[in-house]
C-alpha cells in the first residue's frame, strides 16, 4: 500500500474508532476541515507537523498512522452525517 493511501485508512480507521467527525479532528489539530477530507482521500501529501498534530488530536502515536492493516481489515465505513441529537 501507498504510504498517502496508508495514512489515508488509518486516519479515517481511528477517527471512526473514536466517533470523532472530520470538523471536529480539524478543530483539535488546527487545520482545515476540508484537509481532513483531502488525507482521508489520499489527495494531499500532508507534512511531518501536520501528522504530528492529527495524531496528537486522535491520541494515538504518529507511528499508528503508519500501520499496515491486517488481512482481514476492511476500509472503515464512514460516520453518519448530520449533527448529533441532543442529550
Amino acid at each position: 500500500m501507498e504510504v498517502q493511501s496508508l495514512v489515508a485508512w488509518n486516519l479515517r480507521r481511528l477517527r471512526v474508532e473514536r466517533g470523532i467527525s472530520q470538523d471536529d479532528l480539524a478543530l483539535a489539530a488546527g487545520v482545515e476541515r476540508a484537509y481532513v477530507g483531502y488525507l482521508e482521500r489520499a489527495a494531499r501529501n500532508p507534512t511531518i507537523i501536520t501528522l504530528e498534530k492529527v495524531a496528537k488530536a486522535l491520541d494515538v502515536n504518529i507511528a499508528q498512522l503508519f500501520r499496515e492493516p491486517g488481512p482481514s481489515e476492511e476500509v472503515p465505513a464512514t460516520l453518519r452525517a448530520g449533527r448529533k441529537k441532543k442529550s
